[in-house]
């Protein structure tokens, strides 16, 4: 008998976490074309009910001119979205059932949470671009930028692989490490997403949108006083702060063109957040948007800014020629939309997918390129941001 689908949102006591079980109806989208339509059917025929899923990269081309020609390891359905048979909200120790039976979400939360001897990772992992064909694409990328195509692009590599893991020992190895506040675990048939991600890509409360984007990672110190000057050197750090702002303006970009007029505020800009194994270069934008359906919200802003570039559409079509893999649910988001049209959804990075039937692993990892990187130092950069995850895969 299939396992139940499972979609737990845990928040590591930094946001509330949401623990989802069982598909009452669902939604899956594999064509990009009118993708959008059906998610926004899919969550009118389901007002007042609480939804949970994930909207892939791709859907990029629903919204633009663009395509995605690039092979796919592990595939995943564009759109995914489900209406919960249970559904629990967990703040700390508390735990609030908002639907179904408290017995079978208690029995779930307790089999997640639960660590238990497993069978060894033999996942055989490896890398789709050697460190000089890294180097060759980001001076590429430098060139469009010194032509002026584009200010900068958010460029990624995939590693992958084949072999059998236990997904929720793997996730637990991932969390332990790095503590995410927007972590996923999800067992959606055969297949598991596993994520650490630290980025929040859009969240609506009331008529208030927010968004978060991520330019610039630093490693965390071997002591307090190592951190405090790593801290330091990220926040002056000119490369890190050019990549940033330029994202904020894509984003404040995106967002006047559904807010309120003269209602986007930069509340945040360039502050510095520490986490369980990196520091990362975070800031906040909002707008008051009013009438607006979720999807329409959505739309106006995907995929965000921080895992694209500047110019917008045409960075992505560099990104299309340059990376060798389809992004997929990579650069996508996972969240939920309530019963009273607010929602919230990270961005899928730090994230492993894998294929429970072909036995397939995959995760990509990438980095905002300007004419201020230094391509040595971006590889370094990438190889950081997969530490936690290849880490986990080895144990």
């Amino acid at each position: 008998m299939e396992q139940e689908k499972v979609i737990w949102l845990n928040g590591n006591q930094k946001q509330t976490s949401y623990l989802a079980i069982g598909s009452e109806t669902e939604l899956e989208v594999w064509e990009e074309k009118g993708a959008f339509e059906k998610a926004t059917k899919f969550l009118d025929a389901n007002e007042q009910e609480y939804v949970f899923g994930w909207f892939g990269y791709d859907l990029k081309n629903d919204i633009e001119n663009l395509y995605s020609e690039n092979p796919s390891w592990v595939n995943v359905p564009l759109i995914f979205l489900m209406k919960p048979m249970h559904l629990a909200r967990i703040k700390g120790s508390e735990l609030n059932v908002l639907k179904g039976d408290e017995a079978t979400i208690r029995q779930t939360l307790n089999r997640l949470l639960e660590k238990s001897p497993t069978i060894p990772n033999s996942i055989n992992l490896h890398s789709t671009l050697t460190e000089a064909d890294y180097l060759k694409k980001i001076r590429t990328i430098k060139e469009h930028i010194h032509r002026g195509d584009i200010y900068e692009a958010n460029f990624c590599y995939e590693f992958k692989g084949e072999g059998e893991i236990d997904p929720k020992e793997v996730y637990h190895r991932m969390n332990e490490l790095t503590k995410a506040p927007f972590s996923v675990y999800a067992d959606i048939g055969s297949l598991s997403v596993l994520s650490a991600s630290p980025e929040r890509f859009v969240k609506k409360k009331g008529s208030r949108v927010f968004t978060q984007p991520i330019k610039g990672t630093l490693k965390r110190g071997s002591s307090e006083e190592e951190d405090k000057q790593l801290i330091e050197q990220l926040r002056n750090s000119r490369k890190d702060r050019s990549e940033n702002i330029m994202i904020v303006d894509l984003v404040r970009n995106d967002l006047s063109r559904i807010a309120e007029p003269r209602s986007v505020q930069v509340e945040e800009l360039c502050e510095v957040y520490t986490f369980e194994n990196i520091h990362q270069m975070i800031s906040t934008v909002s707008a008051e948007v009013k009438h607006k359906h979720p999807i329409e919200i959505m739309k106006a802003l995907f995929p965000m800014g921080s895992m694209t570039g500047a110019p917008k559409i045409r960075a992505m079509e560099i990104i299309e020629e340059l990376e060798e893999s389809r992004r997929g649910l990579y650069s996508g988001c996972i969240g939920y939309f309530t019963p009273n049209g607010d929602f919230d959804f990270n961005v899928v990075i730090r994230t492993i997918l894998y294929d429970k039937k072909a036995k397939r692993l995959s995760f990509s990892v990438g980095g905002a390129i300007t004419d201020l990187s230094e391509p040595e130092e971006e590889y370094e950069e990438t190889l950081l941001k997969a530490k936690a995850l290849i880490e986990a895969l080895k144990a």
